[in-house]
């Protein structure tokens, strides 16, 4: 028997209803934040993630899945959505229309990384951009409107950690010292650490392995390096976000997994995911278009929410309003002139919002069984008698009552 490829998944009722009202939720809260859906290919040219991500990034160098094309050329499958938003930004000129842009985007990404507990190799984003405006107004807000669709989702219980991982020139100097004091304990240092300590000192900071804690706990701060214009930009951030009323952590080890950050990083935590218990992440990348080719600056910051990670906690927070909406009505027609007068009801009580499933023709008792397995608040009974005298046997199916209703009176007793 073929199954599903390992790290991949089907997602099957009724567990796709609450994806379908996470998504929906999403869609609304984006709306009163004026965000815009952008739709991105979900494979591009390699060079894209390779300069726009970071070539020693773990997803360049270790998770992409990249195949060569019929004409030669390289594609791979979006592991993240922002260098392709950007792409997007530069090549359709949206720098030409005035104002900040706010896009964003839901949609399956792929990545091959050792599947565990809420992460797969083919997932599911939630995630936006906000282009064109360097100010710390912008990250707050990106970071508010975070919090409120995780409120709206019924995550109340999150945790907010933020740093400054600086502009070019600050980084720069922290680098240097980074790999100054790395290169004095790299035999103490995890096989992948030992890597990164020549080729990109930042990501030790990212490091997992019990083996490199005490190292980085060590490591100098960040924050000892910012110049004065990225202690500025971050200090507006804390006091923006504090104005709003959302609590945050300053974590100076925060410096995400992607190259092309700059000033504000983020993560949501939330503790329902385990050990890795990041809901969502992002953060600043003023360079980022112009690393694309971009002539035009483009400072931007944008997030992505991983959805598998986000439906595990929506499913322990069970918050009201997102269990599958029940099936309607059932309707149990036993004779074949049943069958179409009940297909005649079910298409007008569709029309007016109802869902309805009706059953072939059969016998009472399967009929009946059938109705309580499909889940539905109620199965309508249909055969020559009823035909005849104009009155339809509506049952409820939690209490087992049953009672008399003409054609016209139906609807009004669904909404009961």
């Amino acid at each position: 028997m073929i199954k599903a490829v390992k790290g991949t998944r089907d997602i099957l009722p009724p567990q796709s209803g609450v994806w379908n009202r996470v998504e929906a939720t999403a869609r609304e809260v984006f709306r009163t934040f004026n965000y815009h859906e952008i739709r991105t290919p979900i494979f591009e040219e390699t060079a894209l993630f390779a300069r726009g991500v970071g070539e020693e990034t773990d997803i360049v160098s270790k998770e992409m899945y990249t195949f060569d094309d019929r004409d030669g050329s390289k594609l791979t499958l979006r592991p993240e959505n922002t260098a392709s938003v950007i792409r997007a930004y530069i090549e359709h000129r949206l720098d030409q229309i005035p104002g900040t842009k706010r896009l964003y985007y839901l949609g399956p990404m792929f990545r091959r990384e050792r599947p565990q507990k809420g992460r797969y190799r083919q997932f599911f984003q939630i995630g936006a951009e906000a282009i064109g405006l360097e100010s710390p107004v912008l990250d707050a807000e990106i970071i508010e409107l975070v919090s409120t669709l995780l409120g709206s989702c019924g995550i109340h219980d999150s945790r907010l950690l933020i740093n400054s991982v600086g502009d070019p020139d600050s980084r720069g100097r922290y680098v240097a010292k980074l790999k100054e004091e790395l290169a004095s304990h790299i035999d103490e240092l995890s096989a992948d650490s030992q890597r990164r300590a020549v080729t990109n000192p930042l990501r030790v900071l990212d490091s997992k392995d019990p083996q490199d804690q005490p190292i980085v706990e060590k490591l100098p701060s960040i924050h000892d390096f910012l110049n004065d214009s990225c202690r500025d930009h971050f200090a507006a951030v804390c006091r923006y976000l504090t104005d709003r009323g959302i609590a945050y952590e300053v974590n100076p080890r925060l410096v995400r997994g992607l190259d092309y950050y700059t000033h504000t990083t983020f993560e949501f935590l939330h503790g329902a995911l385990g050990a890795q218990n990041a809901i969502c992440g992002g953060g600043r990348y003023n360079g980022l278009a112009e690393s694309l080719g971009s002539k035009v600056p483009a400072p931007g910051i944008g997030f992505s929410i991983g959805q598998d990670r986000l439906l595990m906690a929506v499913e322990e927070a069970k918050p009201a309003g997102f269990d599958p909406k029940p099936l309607d009505l059932f309707i149990a027609p036993m004779t074949e002139d049943a069958f179409q007068l009940g297909a005649r009801e079910a298409k007008r009580l569709r029309q007016s919002g109802f869902s309805v499933e009706v059953a072939p023709a059969g016998k009472f008792k399967k009929l009946l069984e059938l109705a309580s397995k499909s889940g539905a608040r109620f199965a309508l009974l249909i055969g020559d008698d009823e035909i005849a005298n104009g009155r339809f046997g509506l049952k409820n199916l939690a209490t087992g009552e049953q009672q008399a209703v003409a054609a016209f009176d139906l609807a009004a007793h669904l909404l009961a």
